[in-house]
């Protein structure tokens, strides 16, 4: 289990790094749309949806996402109301309890969850978005070693008892000594991030850290009223492609404005 486990990873990371460095922006987003319509068809899945009404919900929000990556002027509205729904829909929805009864709005809220983080990763600059993901990346892992060694008070037992403060911590831990090591050594952020900006910087990082978190929570509300352990088997050893995107849904639109301000996209 753990070598096909590790073998999808590098198969994967192998194609993403490929499709974002080589491929122009026009193909990327094309990639993307089809990575999002997997997802999309997975979610509509976990909403009690099945056949040609899966497949159209996923062409929908794949559709969407290139209306939004060519419409240029699309792209910061939707990055806004996607951070929007993340920081104030979901912690209320989560608090309140995700059910089975909630389906309808779940495929509207698969719309704004998938369509503007596809939006954004196409947006951003490859290398940017490749230190975003690796931010989520980081603190997923930080956040996972963590609470395994000492995961005591969970976070949120009814929605996944697997993950606990002590996690939290560790992600946060991971994120900051991260976003550091990104501001020192890449031109790119390097030569932005100067003095009082540090603060800014490190409190953006924390912010997606928190985001990813939140992403990930909402994922597993998702799966849990449809009584599903993953959200697919598409990926061996992974389960589903929204399993694996799903922090990052959550962190792309929040990045794609945190660097707009910074002024380094």
């Amino acid at each position: 289990m753990f070598a096909r486990r590790l073998l999808t990873a590098a198969a994967l990371l192998g194609a993403f790094l490929g499709a974002l460095f080589c491929l122009d922006r026009a193909s990327f987003a094309a990639i993307v749309a089809l990575v999002v319509a997997l997802a999309a068809h997975e979610w509509a899945r976990l909403c009690g949806l099945r056949g040609a009404r899966a497949a159209g919900y996923a062409a929908a929000c794949g559709a969407l996402l290139l209306a939004v990556s060519y419409a240029g002027a699309l792209r910061e509205p939707a990055a806004w109301a996607a951070a929007a729904f993340w920081a104030l829909v979901v912690p209320a929805w989560l608090a309140k309890g995700v059910s089975a009864g909630a389906r309808t709005w779940l495929l509207a809220a698969g719309l704004a969850v998938l369509a503007p983080a596809g939006a954004a990763m196409v947006a951003l600059p490859p290398v940017l978005a490749l230190l975003t993901l690796g931010l989520v990346w980081v603190a997923d892992t930080a956040a996972y070693l963590a609470g395994t060694a000492y995961g005591r008070r969970r976070l949120a037992p009814s929605i996944s008892p697997g993950k606990t403060w002590e996690g939290v911590a560790g992600g946060v831990v991971g994120s900051v000594i991260y976003a550091i090591i990104c501001a020192m050594f890449s031109p790119s952020l390097g030569r932005l991030v100067q003095g009082a900006i540090w603060v800014a910087f490190l409190a953006g990082a924390l912010l997606l850290c928190a985001a990813s978190i939140v992403g990930d929570l909402f994922e597993s509300a998702l799966k849990r009223q449809a009584g599903a352990k993953d959200s697919g088997t598409l990926l061996p050893g992974h389960g589903g492609v929204l399993d694996r995107i799903d922090s990052a849904t959550a962190a792309l639109p929040v990045a794609l404005l945190l660097l707009q301000a910074l002024g380094a996209t």
